[in-house]
């Protein structure tokens, strides 16, 4: 069946001329169509292409939101991280500062005895941390150098309680206040009158005066000693020992630890003795050495 045809007149009524368009129904719908539909197809794309471009940046905005949970974590073990070794640096400046007269006798000390307290710190290699980029990288380095940093503070850290441990151990005191009868070296004998070694020192005081330990230490000995009468021994560690005889009562028992300025003893006069005094040796790796070079001005 023919198309339908429509004929449109268009007649100028000052000139009379007549003008006629004829127009096939079908093409000139499916244009008018074609000219309606456009800005909806138009829009339609607009909105597949909205939608899509959301769905990608919600897609990137859920990826974001775990990687800045991931970093929000990694910097948060790192502030941890921090503030522990901040800790550990003030604690660590704390224990650093010893007693002054404990230092100064401590600096006094055979090497071979700073040695055996102090040990060795071992080296930690930093290794390569350079040539890397991104956020990730920067928090590993960064996680990596706290941990290197937190290594040597734990060696420092042991360093320090050694130290501290020496300070504590070292014969830095006088034992009992009096005045100094008998110095450390050679002499005349009391009793015979020849010359002979003295190995410690003699120090007179009041009878029953208390007799007090030098540093901190383990009892080792404590009862009769021959000529030394009553005797006390403690070993303060790091190869140190100290005596104290001729002492009229003993206040400690062997296996029990004192500390520095802790009374062990009384001052008496058993064993070979001329009078009330408190005779003193100190030993380091088992050779004698003179108490004058440790001990504080009275």
């Amino acid at each position: 069946m023919a198309a339908r045809r429509y004929s449109i007149v268009v007649a100028d009524r000052r000139t009379g001329v007549v003008r006629r368009v004829t127009l096939s129904l079908r093409p000139t719908l499916a244009v008018v169509t074609t000219i309606l539909a456009l800005p909806i197809l138009i829009g339609l794309g607009a909105r597949w292409s909205a939608k899509a471009a959301i769905a990608d940046l919600q897609t990137t905005n859920a990826a974001l939101r775990v990687e800045n949970a991931n970093y929000r974590q990694a910097t948060g073990q790192l502030s941890d991280q921090i503030a522990a070794l901040q800790t550990a640096v003030d604690d660590i400046g704390q224990r650093a500062v010893v007693d002054p007269d404990a230092g100064r006798a401590m600096e006094k000390l055979p090497a071979v005895v700073k040695s055996r307290a102090m040990g060795g710190a071992p080296a930690v290699a930093l290794g390569s941390m350079l040539g890397e980029t991104g956020p990730e990288a920067a928090l590993g380095v960064l996680h990596d150098l706290l941990g290197v940093i937190g290594s040597r503070l734990e060696s420092v850290r042991t360093g320090v309680e050694r130290r501290e441990a020496l300070a504590a151990a070292t014969p830095s005191i006088w034992p009992v206040a009096g005045w100094l009868s008998s110095s450390y070296g050679r002499r005349r004998d009391p009793f015979t009158g020849s010359r002979d070694f003295h190995p410690g020192l003699d120090i007179s005081a009041e009878y029953g005066e208390p007799v007090l330990a030098t540093g901190d230490a383990a009892v080792t000995g404590a009862g009769l000693n021959g000529s030394y009468g009553n005797m006390v021994i403690l070993d303060h560690g790091f190869g140190i020992l100290t005596k104290y005889g001729h002492l009229s009562r003993i206040a400690v028992q062997v296996g029990s630890r004192v500390t520095r300025g802790d009374v062990i003893g009384y001052v008496g006069s058993t064993g070979r003795s001329t009078g009330a005094h408190l005779h003193y040796e100190v030993w380091m790796n088992g050779r004698l050495t003179n108490p004058m070079q440790l001990l504080a001005t009275p």
